[in-house]
């Protein structure tokens, strides 16, 4: 809601102004002790043509001001009232900014008022992001998954997460977290000894010396990593489409889990799940919907080019098993509702390209013990187990001449890029597409992976740790991202996989069919 002229005098403001006048309102509170503080800076994301989503949390229980603006210098801002933070919701607040349609480049500035005093403002912290266009233009994006994971925390003498900083410099208009936010199951040492003698320090906040368990823990999870500056900056100037994966909440969990951990006292997943998801929707920009709360799978159509669909393969899965099922019992991985829903959805899509953001890749072996935690089963063959849900959806894409799809992942922690045809497939009924693989982003460095035959793929590039050696560390280089470019004029799809650095290692250009 905008602010009312009454509120407006509350504050010590008259007529337009906007909240850059509040440090000259004498009666504005200045004391720093009485002043709020943001200190996980501002996000936004989840962007339609006249909307988005707007993020920030604070040190106190506050009211969250938000002003809005097409210029830097918020000339002529409006002023939006957002909510209250509270304990309770982890200090966080989110505002679905609306009205946004006349804007293409939003500029935004967050302050908060102590609710005990609405005197006391914080110091603002600016953001901006880009809308989706309804016109033809050029779009970039990134994506990549696996944030602070197999215990390399945020080395400051070492720049901190510094690939962030190397996503920003690309410039794009938005950025995909393909999950594994967090790692919530990842304690931290304050110091790990490196191959090459030296040690990699982590800064070490209490939430991160022991597995996440209780809410607050799993809060405490999200902060740390914002505590990297390079992060902060990212993210206020780059909005975020997140989805979630294993990792915030336990390696490799599935509903109904019970597990045998020492490390942990609550033994009940779907408990830890619950928490995990409250504060992962706490912490993101998530645009969470009445009828739908805690939903994870959503779509947005970024201008008449592109649409982007989010899949939760973590929420609706059965156990992980040998994944080897002919009949009787669905394996379900994505679910039913969430097949029927991503099938809907890519009918009535007018875009070009259909970007379907997977947290968990089709044709790699990825192995829970003796069970599988993905797709692939290890099996050539006719699709079997949880393989048989994909087989459809994709016989389904094929059937309804569904064109210019393409599947994001990350997961594995390599990356690679994959092109699936039904000629080297033993299930043929489906139409080629590529799966694109990034990451980690700032974690362990592992791969490369076996490739399963049920589905076709082929590598055509990869990049992994040499032979021998796994879990690196972000400082030898093994940190990946993808970049996407979409040509307004000739709709053409450019898949740039990225390292930290920000070298290009492969590149593949996409011509879009004709529906």
């Amino acid at each position: 809601m905008p602010y009312s002229r009454r509120d407006m005098l509350k504050l010590g403001l008259k007529g337009g102004a906007t909240l850059g006048a509040l440090t000259a309102a004498p009666s504005i509170v200045l004391a720093q002790g009485r002043r709020p503080v943001i200190s996980s800076g501002v996000m936004s994301g989840d962007m339609l043509g006249d909307r988005a989503m707007l993020w920030s949390s604070v040190d106190r229980p506050a009211r969250m001001l938000v002003e809005i603006a097409d210029n830097p210098e918020f000339r002529g801002a409006r002023l939006l009232r957002g909510p209250e933070t509270l304990p309770e919701t982890g200090l966080t607040a989110k505002l679905d900014a609306t009205g946004l349609s006349s804007l293409d480049n939003v500029h935004y500035r967050v302050r908060f008022a102590a609710l005990d005093d609405h005197r006391a403002i914080s110091e603002p912290v600016a953001g901006q992001l880009r809308l989706p266009s309804t016109t033809r233009r050029n779009v970039r994006f990134v994506w990549s998954g696996d944030t602070v994971g197999q215990g390399w925390g945020i080395d400051e003498s070492r720049g901190g997460m510094r690939i962030y900083e190397t996503m920003r410099q690309q410039r794009p208009d938005f950025f995909i977290h393909s999950g594994d936010t967090v790692y919530a199951d990842g304690p931290l040492e304050e110091s790990v000894e490196l191959a090459n003698g030296e040690l990699w320090r982590n800064l070490v906040t209490p939430a991160k010396r022991k597995v996440a368990e209780t809410l607050d823990e799993f809060r405490g999870q999200h902060a740390y990593n914002l505590e990297d500056a390079n992060l902060r900056r990212f993210n206020a100037e780059v909005p975020m489409l997140a989805q979630w994966d294993d990792h915030e909440t336990t390696n490799n969990w599935y509903p109904g889990e019970l597990l045998e951990d020492d490390r942990y006292r609550e033994k009940n997943v779907s408990l830890l799940a619950a928490r995990a998801r409250r504060a992962f929707l706490e912490a993101m920009p998530l645009r969470q919907m009445p009828d739908a709360p805690g939903r994870i799978y959503r779509n947005f159509a970024y201008g008449p080019g592109l649409e982007i669909f989010m899949l939760d393969m973590r929420t609706f899965r059965n156990a992980n098993s040998r994944n080897r099922q002919s009949g009787g019992e669905e394996p379900n991985f994505l679910g039913q509702r969430q097949i029927a829903w991503l099938l809907s959805a890519l009918r009535q899509s007018t875009a070009t390209w259909k970007i379907i953001a997977s947290d968990m890749p089709i044709g790699l072996v990825v192995r829970d013990g003796d069970a599988f935690e993905a797709v692939a089963n290890d099996e050539a063959g006719k699709p079997l187990g949880r393989e048989r849900e994909i087989a459809g959806l994709l016989k389904t894409i094929r059937d309804e001449r569904i064109r210019n799809v393409v599947w994001l992942t990350a997961d594995v922690h390599y990356t690679a890029a994959h092109h699936y045809a039904p000629e080297r497939a033993s299930f043929k009924e489906f139409a080629p597409f590529w799966e694109f693989v990034s990451g980690p982003l700032h974690a362990g460095t592992f791969g490369p992976g076996e490739l399963d035959a049920t589905f076709g793929p082929r590598v055509v590039f990869q990049k992994a740790p040499p032979e021998g050696r796994s879990n690196l560390p972000p400082s030898e280089g093994y940190q990946f991202f993808g970049q996407v470019d979409l040509d307004g004029e000739s709709d053409a799809l450019t898949v740039t996989l990225m390292d930290s650095a920000g070298t290009a290692l492969h590149r593949q250009v996409l011509e879009p069919q004709p529906a």
